[in-house]
């Protein structure tokens, strides 16, 4: 059975983007290179510069959820997931 990661990518713009895979480094490719449209609208107007965290899930359900979650944060608490940063929330 695959792992699974949630990951988030900074973009060109300083933007951020979320989502899962069972590949990071490949997903990130895709993003960057944008071939076969494998990328997501999001990053192929944005172009990612970075992985700026991925974290391992059991399975796809627990991804799509933690993803889910992640998405729903302001940018603030995004920025401190990916700097390791905790302000004693649930991070």
């Amino acid at each position: 059975m695959p792992q699974y990661f949630v990951y988030i990518l900074e973009c060109a713009d300083g933007s951020l983007y979320t989502g899962i895979t069972t590949d990071v480094a490949r997903r990130f490719v895709e993003h960057a290179e944008n071939k076969n449209k494998k990328g997501a609208n999001y990053t192929r107007a944005r172009k990612p510069v970075r992985i700026a965290y991925s974290e391992e899930q059991p399975d796809r359900s627990s991804a799509l959820k933690r993803e889910a979650e992640i998405k729903k944060w302001p940018r603030a608490k995004k920025l401190e997931l990916t700097q390791g940063v905790s302000s004693g929330g649930s991070v």
